[in-house]
């Protein structure tokens, strides 16, 4: 039996990604770019991009809010998901990453689709009330904000939409009670709002592989 290490988790992750994803030569030019613009290496493994792009479509959605789009990565594969006639709000705070977003996002041939809100997510979600409900949100930006971003993800969808809110293992320090570090913080927030506040139906798994010890919590709105 193959020892538990972080090597191990990786190597398992990068066999599931060849077997169930393959590889993409539009996906690996953004990572790329990404790369090459000197951006984190913080963008979902492509596993988690794949299982984006199958929720979207499982839940038949074809308006898709993304709250943190970095290089635009995972933006790519909601995009596909939502399909020629869907579209993506993706809300990124830094104009430098927004712009290799947007070059990434027209390499991919899914540019029309997409459009780029550069702001902090509190400042500009409040823009978007009063437009049509989105039917998936996936958030991904500043743990620090998750309970705000999980309240505009109620306001701003309907009965049915799906919510992802990503890194949520933090390598397994969500257990502690005594932290002091604001992302494992805004995690645990993040996480017992969505366990107590009425408008979510939710539920998280732990992950292990390319971006260590993790996990995602999903939730619909009800």
């Amino acid at each position: 039996m193959a020892e538990s290490t972080p090597q191990n988790w990786r190597a398992a992750d990068d066999y599931l990604a060849d077997v169930l994803v393959g590889h993409d030569p539009t996906l690996d030019a953004a990572l790329a770019a990404q790369r090459a613009a000197g951006l984190p290496e913080i963008e979902v493994a492509p596993v988690s991009g794949k299982l984006l792009s199958l929720l979207a479509r499982i839940s038949g959605a074809r308006r898709v809010l993304e709250i943190g789009t970095l290089g635009g990565y995972s933006t790519i594969w909601l995009a596909r998901a939502v399909g020629p006639t869907g579209s993506v709000v993706t809300v990124e705070a830094e104009p430098a990453n927004a712009a290799v977003a947007r070059r990434n996002l027209d390499a991919a041939g899914v540019g029309g689709r997409v459009e780029i809100r550069i702001g902090r997510g509190a400042e500009v979600l409040p823009s978007l009330d009063g437009t049509e409900p989105f039917d998936l949100v996936f958030i991904d930006a500043d743990k620090e904000s998750n309970t705000i971003y999980l309240d505009w993800a109620a306001r701003l969808g309907r009965t049915g939409t799906v919510v992802v809110l990503d890194n949520i293992g933090r390598e397994g320090e969500i257990v502690n009670e005594d932290t002091t570090d604001p992302r494992v913080i805004g995690t645990r927030e993040g996480l017992r709002m969505l366990g107590e506040d009425a408008r979510f139906d939710a539920t998280a798994l732990q992950t292990v592989g390319l971006k260590g010890w993790d996990g995602v919590a999903i939730a619909v709105v009800v």
